[in-house]
């Protein structure tokens, strides 16, 4: 398969506090196109490093060495044009003085030769694309407006609006209830899916990554320690860190940690 991007030993150093701290250490890899990659590992392992040096957000002052090189560009790729970016926070990712369609048209014509007619059209077909009724009560909408999910959806309009490339899911479920998570995961696999992106799906969660994952990748302390094909690394994982983190994970058919309710007592 042709790699979409290639990254290769990638480092990066934050300066805090008088010292340092290395989020990213000789980190290698490659993307190919329409690829789905997860990458997991605990907080602080350096995943939304990884997210933010590949879209070139790192905060002013950050080191950053070693490269990422992207099939057939002669420059940095544009974040929204050739990037989408779908964060933790639906509510800090949407202006809140913004409703939710002129979001997504502006996300549009940003990238795209539309006019407002179109981009308006763009907007309602994006909205009901990511299952949401009523098209045009939801784009006359302000994010206080829209429920947790919704905003979460309105977010992906945005991510897909111009045609990116690639999709970043940064931990873009944790912070929804269980039901909405699985809808949002399963949204943003259809899209992958249909439209031809790549994607790169951080996350905790390795149930989800084993559902929707081609490749998983796990990180620890700013290191790639493992990378496979997501039924090699879930079923025979070759690092020790590795199998202690799908040891830590508790799946619904787990036995249940409480003790059994004796009978006759109330609940």
């Amino acid at each position: 398969m042709t790699p979409l991007l290639s990254v290769r030993d990638l480092a990066v150093r934050y300066r805090r506090d008088g010292g340092v701290v290395d989020a990213l250490r000789g980190v290698s890899f490659d993307l190919a196109e329409g690829e789905r990659l997860a990458v997991m590992g605990e907080s602080g392992s350096g995943k939304s490093s990884l997210a933010l040096a590949l879209g070139n957000l790192l905060p002013r002052g950050t080191e950053r060495r070693g490269s990422i090189e992207w099939q057939g560009a002669v420059q940095m790729p544009v974040n929204g044009r050739d990037i989408g970016f779908v964060f933790q926070d639906p509510t800090g990712s949407l202006d809140p003085v913004m409703r939710a369609g002129d979001q997504i048209e502006e996300a549009a014509r940003a990238h795209l030769p539309l006019s407002r007619a179109e981009a308006r059209k763009l907007s309602l077909d994006l909205i009901a694309k990511v299952k949401l009724p009523q098209p045009e009560a939801i784009a006359d909408a302000y994010p206080h407006q829209l429920s947790g999910g919704q905003k979460q959806r309105i977010a992906i309009a945005c991510a897909i609006a111009a045609q990116p490339r690639l999709l970043v899911a940064d931990e873009a479920t944790s912070a929804l209830d269980t039901v909405v998570q699985a809808g949002i995961a399963t949204l943003i696999d259809e899209f992958v899916r249909t439209e031809g992106l790549s994607l790169i799906f951080i996350t905790h969660d390795i149930a989800l990554a084993s559902q929707t994952a081609d490749r998983i990748a796990i990180f620890r302390s700013g290191l790639l320690v493992e990378i496979g094909e997501t039924a090699q690394i879930v079923s025979h994982p070759q690092q020790p860190y590795t199998r202690q983190l799908l040891a830590s994970h508790i799946g619904l058919d787990a036995r249940s940690m409480l003790p059994a309710a004796k009978p006759g007592a109330r609940p």
